[in-house]
Parts: C-alpha cells; structure tokens; sequence
C-alpha cells in the first residue's frame, strides 16, 4: 500500500511563494506517475500538474502554466509543487496523487490510485 503525505501549505500573500512536498512511502516511486490536485472551497477537486516516472514529461492546467512547476526526486520519494505568483484563487487543498503509470499524465482523478490527505493553501489579497 502506497502512503503519500503532503507538507509545506500554509498562509502567504498574493504574489508570493510556497513549495509543496509529497512524501512517498510502500511502493516502488519510479514505477508511478504523479499527480498534483486541488479543492478549493464549494468546488469540485481540479487537476493542477502531472509529471511522469521520470521527470522528463510533465503537464499543466491553463490556470496555473507559467506559475507553477512540478518535479520529482526518485532517490527521496518525493514530488514537489513550486507555487510562485500566487493569487488569491490558488487558495485550497492540494492533493498530490500516484498512478500506477510510467508514462502517464492524466489530468483525470479516477485515473490515479493513492491520494494523500492535503495540505491547505491560503493566498491572502
């Protein structure tokens, strides 16, 4: 059974910077894809990034290409977020994601098989 444990939300305003950590524990890290989603208040949980096994493919919503980056290190088993230009609708809980998938980069969440428990994301104006 795959654990993940997302850390590094919290409160920071427009404009500025946060780096999300997903710590991953039970599996083989390079055998997944992994995802990066979101739940803002009274909103269904949107995609955000993906990258591949590898690091070499990776994919973005429209909303937040240019702003935020995905990547991995194999050797920690972890993914990150780096989240710069912040704005107030950035603000949720986000959820990374693993998908039994070298290759994949679904934006899809049925797709994907573990889910963390989140880390909330406070953008004040």
């Amino acid at each position: 059974q795959v654990q993940l444990v997302e850390s590094g939300g919290g409160l920071v305003q427009a404009g500025g910077s946060l780096r999300l950590s997903c710590a991953t524990s039970g599996g083989t890290f390079s055998k997944y894809a992994m995802g990066w989603f979101r739940q803002a208040p009274k909103k269904e949980r949107e995609f955000v990034a993906t990258i591949n096994w590898s690091g070499a493919g990776t994919y973005y919503a429209d909303s937040v290409k240019g702003r935020f980056t995905i990547s991995r290190d194999n050797a920690k088993n972890t993914v990150y977020l780096q989240m710069n230009s912040l704005k107030p609708e950035d603000t949720a809980v986000y959820y990374c994601a693993a998908e039994s998938s070298l290759l994949s980069l679904s934006t899809q969440q049925y797709e994907y098989d573990y889910w963390g428990q989140g880390t909330q994301v406070t953008v004040s104006s």
